[in-house]
């Protein structure tokens, strides 16, 4: 998070304090000092689709327990399973995210695309915390 804040220009106070509101709202998330690019991108997508079709498999297990009428705590339970995984592989893509795309364009030159990536980010924030 230090390595994201410190990218951003001193003059950008604004876009300072919303990005580390937002980053402290979702603390659950661990954020490495990746270098911009994320570093490990094969890695990290090869991980993310693994954790993906794994949740996959479970949603259709689901599926196939609420179609032979399974007891409803169970069913429950399972579902609740599949979220946590999905939370966890949506954690994992924000990390990559946020150390490759969000730092590229807070150190880029571009104001108008630095102000659209941490509105996007804002966005995703917002989403989490109705969910």
């Amino acid at each position: 998070m230090l390595m994201i804040l410190k990218t951003i220009p001193e003059k950008d106070e604004k876009s300072k304090h919303l990005l580390l509101t937002n980053l402290l709202q979702l603390a659950r998330i661990t954020i490495y000092p990746y270098p911009p690019g994320g570093g490990r991108k094969d890695k990290m997508e090869a991980a993310t689709l693994k954790r993906l079709k794994s949740a996959e498999g479970h949603l259709k297990g689901v599926v196939r327990m609420a179609e032979e009428d399974a007891y409803c705590i169970d069913l429950i339970r399972q579902i609740q399973a599949v979220q946590a995984a999905l939370n966890k592989v949506s954690a994992q893509i924000l990390e990559d995210h946020l150390n490759s795309c969000v730092i590229t364009a807070i150190q880029g030159e571009d104001p108008k695309e630095r102000e659209r990536v941490l509105t996007e980010i804002s966005e995703v924030f917002e989403m989490a915390n109705k969910v």
